[in-house]
Parts: C-alpha cells; structure tokens; sequence
C-alpha cells in the first residue's frame, strides 16, 4: 500500500522540479507585470566570449528581469508594461566610463572653445587671438576680468607650436588671460596673470613642474606645465565670480546630460579636488544627479584626508562612491610631458635634442605616497602615459606587493599606458594590475605622434590592445574627457581601425574585435570598478542601465563605427537621455 507521505513527496518533489524549470526559462518565478519589454531589435548582452543575442528584455524597478525569448517575454506584460519596439537598432548594456574627468568637463565647457578640427575650428594661433579677441568685444569684458580658453592643440595647429604670453598679451593688456592645453597638462598665461601670480624670470619651479623660460631673452614664456598648470588653474578659479547658489550646479548637471547623451550611465570623475568631491555629494544630497559616479580623489590634494574618504570606498552613498585615489606619475605624449626612456623625436619648445620628460615625483615619493594610500586598504589609478612613468608604476607596485601592503582584493590600474613596451606588457598580468588604454590617441593624434614625438616605431605601439588580449589581459579603454568629448563610440572606433585622421594605418597588428572593445567599455569596466555583479551585461537581476545604438557596431562596417548614434539611454530602468 502507498504511503501518502510518501505521495506527498513523490508530488512536491515533481513539482519543484517543474517550477525551477520554469524559472530558468522564463527568467521570473511568478507573473508579474513588467516595466517595460524591447523587442524587435538587436539585443546585444555582452555575455561569453563572444557576441550573443536575445530576443527580449523585460525590466521592473530598475531591474532586469528576463531575458530571453519574445514569446516568454510578453507572459510578463501587464495592462501598464510599456512595450518598446527596437525598430532593428541595437540595445546593450549602458558604457561604463573607465576613465574621465566630469568635473574638469563642466569647468572647460564654461570657458572659451579653442579647440582644433575634428571637434572645433581653431587651426592657427592668428585664429586663436581672434577667438579670444572677439569674446573680450563681444561680451564687453571689463579690464582686470580673467578670461580663460580651454582646448587649443599645438599637435594640429598649423604652427605646430604653443602660443607665447608676448602673443596673449597683443589680445589684451588689461586683462588677464590663461589657455588650457587640450590635455590638460599645460597651458600659457600672459604677462597681466604671471604679474599677478607673482611669477617673474627667477622664481624656481614647483616640484613636478615647469614654468617655460627663454634664456637667451630672460623672459617667461607664459606656458606652465604639470603642476606649475595646476598651480596657475587653482589661482584662477579664486578670481572666478562665484555662480548664483541657484546655478551653481547647472553645468555639473549639463555635463551629466553630455556622458548621457554618449551612452554611459557610470561617471568617472578621474583626478579630484576636496572642493570638487564635495560639490558632487552635495548635489546628489538634493537629489540633482541621476548617474553614478565613482570618484578618484587626486592624492596630493587629498593626502590628509584619505582616512575621511575611506567611508564612501567601494560602496555607493546615493549615486557616489569613491572607487581608488589617483596619482599622476607622468604628463601628456602628445604634449611631450610623458615621461619616456628614449627620446622625444622632436623636443618640445624650449628643450634641447635628447629631452624623454621627467617624472612628477622622485621614486621615494611615489613610493610612500603608494603606501600611504594602500595603508588605508584603498586601491590606487597611476596616470602612466610614458614608458619609463610605466617602468615605475610597475616597478613601484611590484614592490610593494611582495612587502603585503598591495593586496589581492585591489584592483588597482595604470591609466593610459600609452607608449607601452613589449617587455611590459606581460608584468601587468604577473603583477596583478589592470591597464586602462586610450585608442582615441591613435586616431585623433597618431600623426603627430609618428611625425614629431615619438617616431614610427614606438607610436604603432600606443595602446597594444591585442598583445595585451593575447596575453589574457581584461583592459578597459577611456576617453579621458575632457581631453576629448565624452565620447567612447571613437575610443571603439580607434582600437578596432587604428587609422589616424590621415587615414594612415598605424600599428595594425594591434587592432581587435569589436566585440573586445565594447568589452572594455562594459563588463570590463565594470568589474574595473568592482561592479560586475550588476553592471555591465544584460542579464536577469543586473541594474537596468541601457543604451540604444541607431546600429550594431559589430555588424556595422568598421569604417563607421565612430558614426554611430546614441539614441537612448537608460539608468536604473529609467530614460535619462532621447536623441
């Protein structure tokens, strides 16, 4: 005779096993309405090695639910599910920004546009004195009133040289008057501001940086380099009317709208200030920010306050965490500040044949800032753009990994890793360290770079993206904005073509898939910044941070992926951006 617990348990048994069935299909263990379904479109989820696709995805609460099939998907419509028809574009997790600088971004977008071809139209320095000129006329700038351009680029400037203060000072005499290089690095002041900085012929450099003297006329040259730059740009935002309380976060806001506007739904902000880190919590407090942004307090400016910033580390507050401190080892390639082993092709002004730059700190330093960091249990960024900068990031966190101060919980990241050796490519892995490399370069400067700084042999090495996927390296890539636009469409673009603006082919051998590259823009990121349990891949119970391409850049000719539009973008389930 049949026992009925047993029959009880022969039956739960049966079905449990059809509701996990169930379950695994349908991707939900109960009908529920839904927040929204896509279909009929692209659905790009960036799992596995290599691309795949579902038919649907259903979101709730800034949740995806499911993922799957069409037919499954709409068992979870509702009367008040939003049914999102594709229309044959491309629907993918939100870009994951690895590497910018939205505050620098919503400072420079309030200064004067100097930027060169493809992204303004200053190509001369007569054009750049009218530029500045015109604004002073146009605006009725009073004398004494500081103007301040951002973006000028002696790489493609026809004169292919830095503005001097003699030629800032035929703009204005009553005025002072400060220029942003476009990497930010460096810039050129005129006579009025280095008088009122007190900066005269005689006054030493600051540690890590460079005030440009001409000995042969003992005069400044206005430019200022590293942290002499630094220097120059935190007097300027002193004789900066302060906005109205009611703006004073319109352009941070209007920046966020630009990272939204180019997919990315995870804001970096990449080296910054007490004052900056404090200007984003405050305005996620009043609930003005919708991205979440993950911030690198710069190290120097923050050295007494590392213990302070610790609360905020690896978890979100709102929408801000702080994801590592930044150090910055070297300068910019393009501006010829990195700091290289062999020489610059053609030195930069005011430096003689076999200049390689120099490092912003000396090695103890560097050292014991390193330590200093990890002894709060923090990770750190290195900007390494020049390979004798990566020697020392490598060498540095090599060392302090054998000695236990650098443990296997950080992941800590050399950032740029521009003009990388073959040699050093292997000791980021057997190191444990992750390279964030910038393709862009090669596009928008690899002519520069092949002609004028580095020669053709290291510039077809700039950012080796398929020796380092060789080599089973996860890398992500950047666009570093506001040295370029926020703008990671390009940074595909550029690792999966390499051709200059020229159209030269430069470094071929280093391009890769686009698949690998929207990688390192996706879960590759996200797991930079420890987030990849709920970033960057379609899939059931992630974040619902999406973005809608007008086309696929997998199946699109590679020619055209920098062309490709973003037409929506999604963070937490909720539209931010509509083209």
């Amino acid at each position: 005779m049949l026992k009925i617990p047993h029959l009880i348990r022969k039956l739960w048994t049966s079905f449990a096993a059809t509701a996990a069935i169930y379950t695994l299909t349908v991707g939900c263990t109960a009908k529920t309405d839904v927040d929204q379904i896509f279909v009929n479109g692209d659905i790009l989820t960036m799992t596995g090695p290599k691309a795949s696709y579902v038919e649907a995805l259903a979101i709730k609460d800034g949740k995806i639910v499911f993922a799957g099939t069409q037919k499954q998907a709409m068992t979870l419509k509702g009367d008040k599910t939003k049914l999102t028809d594709l229309s044959g574009r491309t629907l993918m997790p939100g870009f994951i920004d690895a590497h910018g600088h939205i505050s620098q971004y919503a400072v420079a977008s309030q200064m004067i546009d100097l930027q060169p071809e493809p992204y303004g139209k200053v190509m001369s320095i007569p054009e750049l004195l009218k530029v500045l000129k015109d604004y002073i006329v146009n605006n009725k700038i009073p004398p004494g009133t500081l103007i301040i351009g951002n973006g000028y680029d002696d790489a493609i400037m026809k004169e292919h040289r830095h503005p001097t203060a003699q030629e800032l000072d035929q703009v204005s005499s009553v005025n002072p008057i400060y220029i942003l290089h476009a990497s930010g690095h460096m810039g050129v002041a005129n006579s009025l501001l280095m008088k009122n900085m007190n900066i005269t012929y005689d006054t030493p450099n600051p540690t890590g940086g460079i005030i440009g003297k001409d000995p042969a006329t003992r005069q400044l040259t206005g430019k200022m380099q590293e942290n002499a730059n630094i220097n120059t740009l935190q007097y300027a935002v002193t004789q900066l009317p302060r906005p109205a309380e009611s703006d004073q976060y319109k352009s941070l806001q209007a920046a966020e709208q630009a990272w939204f506007a180019n997919g990315q739904t995870t804001i970096c902000e990449g080296r910054s200030a007490p004052d900056n880190i404090d200007h984003i919590i405050e305005a996620d407090k009043k609930g003005l920010l919708k991205g979440d942004y993950v911030i690198l307090p710069d190290y120097d400016l923050n050295a007494n306050k590392l213990a302070h910033w610790k609360q905020f580390y690896k978890k979100y507050n709102g929408h801000v965490k702080i994801g590592g401190i930044k150090m910055t080892f070297d300068g910019s390639p393009q501006g010829k500040s990195a700091w290289l082993t062999e020489p610059y092709l053609i030195p930069p002004d005011g430096e003689k044949q076999g200049f390689k730059g120099q490092p912003i700190y000396s090695r103890e330093a560097a050292y014991k800032g390193l330590k200093a960091i990890f002894a709060q249990g923090m990770q750190v960024h290195i900007h390494c753009n020049g390979d004798a900068a990566i020697d020392e990031g490598l060498d540095l966190l090599e060392r302090l990994k054998k000695e236990k101060k650098l443990t296997e919980d950080m992941r800590c990241v050399l950032i740029h890793s521009q003009v990388c050796r073959k040699d050093q490519v292997p000791r980021y892995k057997q190191i444990g360290v992750m390279p964030s490399w910038f393709p862009t370069h090669v596009y928008l400067w690899g002519d520069w770079h092949r002609t004028n700084v580095l020669g053709e042999k290291r510039a077809e090495r700039i950012s080796p993206l398929k020796e380092g996927l060789d080599q089973g390296i996860r890398f992500t890539i950047h666009h570093d904005s506001p040295v370029t636009p926020p703008d990671l469409m390009t940074a595909v673009y550029a690792a999966v073509n390499r051709k200059t603006r020229s159209g030269y082919l430069l470094g071929p051998e280093q391009r890769i898939s686009p698949y690998e590259a929207l990688k390192a823009i996706t879960i590759n990121a996200a797991w930079q910044w420890g987030e990849e349990k709920e970033k960057g891949t379609l899939e059931k119970n992630k974040r619902a941070d999406l973005v809608i391409l007008d086309k696929n850049p997998i199946k699109v000719n590679s020619a055209d992926i920098k062309d490709i539009v973003v037409m929506e973008t999604y963070k937490d389930g909720k539209q931010v951006y509509k083209k």
